[in-house]
């Protein structure tokens, strides 16, 4: 990705956020001289990796496959004194925009419609070895077992949430018609570097190419840019 269509990236998904009367933390909002004034005070946030995170997953192109995503709290899954025991995310989609198939071994995550359109989602089983399964798909959406075929769309209405366990494989985006999306995660602990599985060719974080200067760091580059 270019360095310029992250930076529109984010000012949309802020734009987003304010629209829909949320404000992330304050350093979500720093220019580059703030993040190098406060360099010493970041290694909690360095560590457990939050902040922006832009994405096309590789594929190039953003329009879609990929997102926005802010990640508010986290730990650290190899160290319970670093962090908090869980993670919450912002994950801000526009029409025609999904996040590829994969699966956790360790996240069980809720997926929350925070406001703006309706969230389609695509689930299916996997076995141990990560291959994917033709078997009916057992999941929570808000405390009520629900039952659908496998890759049937569900659609998870502004309020609403599913809840989705390890090795069960999931496609979301908006549902086209709707508008924007503001949907949330609410997990377990998340490391984005070891425990996300695709099954599509996709890679976790995107090259950049810097054809202009930083608005906002990402998640994965504070030991590269501070």
């Amino acid at each position: 990705m270019k360095r310029s269509e992250i930076n529109r990236a984010i000012e949309w998904a802020k734009g987003l956020l304010a629209r829909n009367n949320i404000r992330l933390p304050g350093y979500a909002y720093w220019d580059m001289d703030k993040w190098a004034e406060n360099k010493e005070a970041l290694d909690t946030i360095r560590r457990v990796m939050l902040g922006w995170d832009v994405t096309d997953f590789g594929t190039g192109n953003f329009a879609e496959t990929g997102g926005v995503l802010y990640t508010v709290r986290n730990g650290d899954m190899g160290d319970a004194s670093v962090g908090v025991p869980y993670c919450e995310k912002y994950i801000l989609m526009k029409e025609g925009q999904r996040l590829p198939k994969h699966y956790h071994l360790s996240k069980t995550e809720d997926i929350i419609n925070r406001a703006g359109g309706v969230l389609a989602v695509y689930l299916w089983n996997t076995d141990d070895a990560g291959r994917q399964l033709d078997t009916s798909v057992h999941v929570f959406m808000d405390g009520i077992e629900r039952t659908f075929r496998p890759g049937e769309k569900i659609l998870v209405y502004p309020g609403d949430s599913i809840s989705l366990t390890p090795h069960m494989a999931h496609v979301f985006g908006p549902e086209p018609g709707y508008g924007e999306l503001v949907a949330g995660e609410v997990s377990k602990v998340n490391d984005d570097n070891t425990d996300n599985y695709f099954l599509e060719p996709t890679s976790r974080f995107s090259e950049i190419e810097e054809d202009e200067a930083v608005l906002h760091p990402l998640c994965n580059e504070y030991s590269k840019l501070i």
